[in-house]
């Protein structure tokens, strides 16, 4: 409406689209494949091919690029740098060694017990300031030491830091990386669990008690919604394609909300099928529940 005019609009959500759109930064400069030859009928009759004169390869300016480096513009320039912040849980490091090295010497190097993540709780032990800040926010004030393993204060300069990303369906990983976009300061990995000074069991546990993630209310929804026009088969498939695709953060909390819904038929069916009209039977009624759901969750 306000171009009066259509236009495609595409989102790009990919890091590879960036490279794209950067000039190929990944490609190398703008080429050309050129050939010479030459066409007297002397060269047909001797039948000698010279390859190195008959291929160049070429390298031409178009008038962008041309006018840019004329002005003296950066070509690939990135400004601020970015560091690159790896994690992991307990005991879960990388270690990298040799084929030919023993497993007693590769543990006993002293860089095999430390990891950027360790040595970023390391920090927190021995500076204050560190403790004002998040994981992300610590390359901004502390330079990593390759060689030493270990951060040092920043002297001069700037820098971002970026956590690796995490599938939601990794498990314990994906709400250890949620929890260090706002922890400040931990010394350890029961640190980053802990919550009002209670040191829960699990990260997801904490997630949920410092409210990052939701109650799954959303899920809850969509079976009750779909109970207005689907069968009870129909819902169970509904739940157990949920369970499979690893988008409900809590499958108990949506099942304590939803099973009645889920088993609404079963007790008549399993009347039916034993033939029983009278039938009441509370436990069989709730493994036959869990039955149907295992059932439908490995055949789908």
């Amino acid at each position: 409406m306000k171009y009066n005019a259509h236009i495609n609009v595409e989102w790009c959500n990919q890091s590879c689209s960036i490279k794209y759109l950067f000039k190929y930064i990944n490609k190398g400069h703008d080429r050309i494949t050129a050939s010479f030859y030459k066409g007297s009928p002397d060269q047909e009759h001797n039948g000698l091919v010279d390859e190195i004169k008959l291929y160049y390869d070429c390298r031409y300016l178009s008038s962008c690029e041309a006018s840019w480096r004329l002005f003296a513009f950066h070509i690939s320039y990135r400004e601020p740098s970015v560091e690159r912040l790896s994690f992991h849980l307990e005991n879960e490091h990388y270690v990298t060694f040799y084929d030919h090295e023993r497993i007693d010497n590769v543990l006993d190097k002293e860089n095999s017990k430390n990891s950027k993540f360790l040595a970023w709780m390391d920090a927190n032990k021995k500076f204050p300031m560190a403790r004002e800040l998040t994981y992300n926010e610590f390359p901004s004030k502390f330079v990593w030491n390759e060689k030493k393993k270990h951060w040092n204060p920043r002297k001069r300069g700037f820098k971002i830091g970026r956590i690796y990303f995490v599938h939601p369906g990794s498990g314990q990983l994906y709400y250890l990386r949620t929890l260090l976009n706002y922890c400040k300061g931990p010394t350890s990995f029961e640190d980053i669990k802990t919550v009002n000074n209670v040191v829960l069991k699990t990260f997801k546990d904490a997630c949920y008690a410092r409210g990052h993630i939701n109650d799954d209310k959303e899920h809850v929804d969509v079976i009750k919604e779909a109970t207005q026009w689907g069968t009870c088969s129909f819902l169970r498939i509904l739940f157990t394609t949920l369970l499979l695709s690893n988008e409900i953060p809590s499958p108990d909390y949506v099942w304590i909300n939803t099973w009645q819904y889920l088993s609404d038929d079963i007790l008549y069916r399993q009347r039916r099928h034993l033939k029983i009209p009278g039938i009441v039977n509370s436990h069989y009624f709730f493994c036959f529940v869990i039955y149907n759901i295992e059932f439908y969750y490995y055949h789908i």
